[in-house]
């Protein structure tokens, strides 16, 4: 095998590693060697920020998309922690001498702590001997550090710039490996805490300083270089809003809302605080204790450990997003971050200069995006908005803009009311409460069906796009298309279509046509007379004179329940288990259907009963022999998709018809005389069925047998005369009830022949 696969699978196989014995950012670091395998043994690969310093072991979404925070990011190649070069030799080939902790500062280039303990006298106690953690400050950290505080640190370096050091070790020895999300620490200053978090990312931080370089041994303990200087804190959340006046705007709200209680107690909170100014810009607040949830999250995210936007659940229990655009952190995609990283003994405290309002504290058509803002403009224009008030439950199914094309808004205004209408609903129904076969009522009255799929929910043949929300009043939901809801039968659309003339004889002859009429899911890949057209007359009768044969062809072509193409797993096999017993095979792709390798031209149709995909081909199950040489022919004529096995003496089993309901509905009969002469005078049996005809007709009651087809006519008051006018619905054919008993016999419902 080519060893760059290899290396490639190995990279893969450690982007997806699960849980094992080491920690995330060992696994970085492992990651980032294999990436630097050609630069030589203990290589490790960086990514750098374009225009800073910030150098991080990236994961595969940072590494692969070549930026860190929105910023490019560059790559570098250095020796792994514990490594170092040799001259003349490729890589890292060398391990680290192992010294005590002082020395090992100069080794990391933590040279200003180095320095430091020197100058407050604890350079003694970190060369002897003991097991010491200690979190170093870089040299460019304590160049950050104000220089008020450095000054401060600096004068008085027996106290202040001890005790800081030390905030800075535990006394014992902790590796990375050990730091687990959320715990705290005890330092060596006064048992101060220090907040340790462990982030998925790799990232460890320290009172929200990211180890830079991390698990330095030493003699005496380990190093772990961070990023900035910490500080000691005791100060719980809302003990930092009582003393900050700029706070006092959240503070107050806060407290109505009765949520000071918990910033006072130990936890792991992150808390995104407006300033007052930030308040100014809103008008009279309401669901204050929503509103201030919102800005609440039950885990501590410090600044340092986002390098991508990623989306956090709230207290309220929505989400928000927090990414970073170079060293600004972001809020649901908005930089409005004042100053971050604020720590306290419970959590971390990030000032924002915008409050963030929750969807469940807006109005539903404050929802709407940029990318539904065709859909918000015409139901302004059309007058909708008053059946939107903020006092009005309702639901909005929002289509994207590409909806609406040009051959849409080139209609007349009451055609495009009615459109809008039908994608707004009366009531609250969230993305939770959607069912399928669920019946939704819209603004116009009519109904839209609910189809759930693994990978899709849809109303009719629309199907939703990611970024439903719960508003203050209603629900919103975006829509991939227009939604069109369905007004005739299978049958009706078929039979207006004027391109299945063959196949809907064929459903007559087979007795399968009240199918496509009557109440029901179904879908169907219906072939149009093209896919016909190499037969001759005598090739139809040939298919018409074996019923099993027609059925079993005829059902192959229908599946129960409505499966449409947003529906189908995209890319996949999808299998539709066919009303004939085998399956289907549809595969959606690029917004095309396929169904057992044949091409499905034209899809959706969608119907009150089912819906409807067109096909130029006569499917039939690849599995299935034929008994027949003379069907045989007939099919190698229609199916050229497959191969047909010819097994002699095969014969089609019968397919129970349990499927067929006898509930089909009557059509209204056209008005069709013709007379009809009763022989003799009528005799008074039993009666078994009442016809009831218009007034001016004399009523009939008929009577008999089913099972001898005697028929009895008796008439409601003397008879004028031998001779009387019956109505008729339909085109004159056969006697109505000679015909009913002859299909009984067949295992067909007379209402269904009733409606031919």
């Amino acid at each position: 095998m080519d060893p760059l696969p290899v290396v490639t699978l190995a990279v893969v196989a450690l982007c997806f590693l699960g849980s094992v014995d080491s920690s995330a950012y060992d696994k970085i670091v492992t990651h980032s060697r294999i990436r630097a395998r050609n630069e030589g043994p203990n290589v490790c690969a960086l990514q750098q920020v374009v225009g800073t310093k910030k150098k991080y072991f990236s994961t595969c979404r940072n590494w692969y998309k070549q930026s860190i925070c929105g910023k490019k990011a560059t790559v570098l190649y250095e020796c792994c922690p514990g490594y170092m070069k040799l001259n003349g030799m490729r890589g890292c080939p060398a391990v680290a001498p192992i010294d005590n902790v002082y020395n090992t500062l100069e080794l990391v280039k933590a040279t200003t702590t180095q320095r430091y303990s020197d100058m407050s006298n604890l350079r003694k106690e970190i060369e002897g001997p003991g097991a010491f953690t200690v979190f170093a400050p870089s040299d460019d950290a304590w160049e950050e550090l104000s220089p008020t505080a450095r000054s401060a640190l600096e004068s008085n370096v027996n106290v202040e710039l001890h005790n800081a050091l030390q905030y800075h070790m535990v006394n014992h020895r902790l590796m990375t490996k050990d730091m687990k999300n959320g715990i705290t620490v005890t330092s060596m200053y006064n048992n101060q805490g220090i907040n340790i978090n462990h982030y998925p990312n790799g990232i460890v931080t320290v009172n929200c300083a990211r180890i830079i370089h991390g698990n330095q041994m030493a003699t005496n303990g380990v190093v772990h270089v961070i990023d900035r200087v910490i500080s000691a804190t005791t100060s719980t959340i809302k003990e930092f809003l009582d003393t900050d006046e700029s706070l006092d705007e959240f503070n107050n709200i806060a407290t109505i809302a009765g949520l000071m209680d918990k910033l006072d107690k130990p936890g792991h909170f992150t808390l995104f605080a407006p300033t007052n100014e930030a308040f100014t810009k809103l008008p009279l607040l309401k669901q204050t204790r929503t509103l201030v949830n919102y800005h609440l999250l039950n885990s501590v995210q410090c600044a340092e450990a986002i390098m991508a936007g990623s989306f956090y659940e709230t207290e309220e229990g929505s989400t928000i997003e927090i990414g970073c655009d170079g060293d600004s952190l972001t809020v649901n995609g908005i930089k409005m971050v004042l100053k971050k990283d604020i720590v306290a003994s419970n959590g971390v405290i990030h000032l924002i200069d915008q409050v963030l309002i929750p969807d469940s504290a807006k109005e539903v058509r404050e929802l709407m995006g940029k990318s539904q803002s065709t859909f918000s403009d015409l139901v302004s224009e059309m007058g909708l908005t008053s059946s939107l008030s903020s006092e009005t439950q309702y639901t909005l199914l929002a289509p994207l803009n590409y909806a609406f094309t040009e051959e849409v808004m080139a209609q007349d205004e009451s055609y495009l009311k009615l459109i809008l209408e039908n994608h707004m609903l009366n009531l609250k129904i969230s993305l939770r409460e959607l069912y399928n076969g669920q019946l939704l009522e819209t603004l116009s009255g009519k109904l839209l069906r609910v189809f759930i799929y693994r990978t899709a929910v849809c109303i009719e043949s629309a199907c939703m796009v990611k970024g439903s929300k719960e508003g203050m009043n209603g629900a919103l939901h975006l829509m991939s298309s227009l939604i069109s809801p369905a007004d005739k039968t299978m049958f009706e659309l078929l039979d207006a279509d004027g391109r299945f003339k063959t196949f809907l004889s064929l459903m007559e002859t087979a007795g399968l046509e009240d199918l496509l009429r009557q109440t029901g899911s179904y879908t169907i890949f219906a072939p149009t007379d093209e896919a016909f057209e190499v037969l001759s007359k005598e090739d139809l009768d040939l298919l018409k004179s074996d019923l099993n044969a027609l059925r079993t062809i005829l059902l192959y072509h229908f599946s129960e329940g409505i499966f449409i193409n947003g529906g189908l797993e995209p890319k996949v096999t999808n299998l539709l288990k066919s009303l004939q017993g085998k399956n289907l095979q549809v595969k959606s792709e690029n917004n095309s259907i396929h169904v057992n390798s044949v091409e499905v031209p034209d899809s959706d149709l969608m119907a009150t009963n089912g819906v409807i995909h067109v096909v130029k081909n006569v499917l039939y199950p690849a599995d299935l022999p034929v008994g027949s040489q003379d069907l045989l022919m007939v099919l190698q004529k229609l199916i050229k998709y497959i191969e047909i096995k010819f097994v002699s003496g095969f014969t089609y089993t019968e397919i129970p018809l349990t499927f067929i309901r006898c509930t089909a509905p009557l059509e209204q009969p056209s008005v069709t005389t013709f007379t009809r002469v009763i022989e003799g005078k009528p005799t008074m049996k039993q009666v078994t069925r009442v016809i009831k005809t218009e007034s001016t007709v004399p009523k009939v009651v008929v009577e008999g047998d089913q099972s001898t087809k005697k028929v009895t006519r008796v008439i409601n008051r003397p008879p004028t005369g031998s001779k009387f006018t019956r109505i008729i619905g339909g085109k004159p054919r056969k006697n109505y009830i000679e015909k009913c008993l002859h299909h009984l016999g067949r295992g067909i419902c007379c209402s269904q022949e009733g409606t031919r």
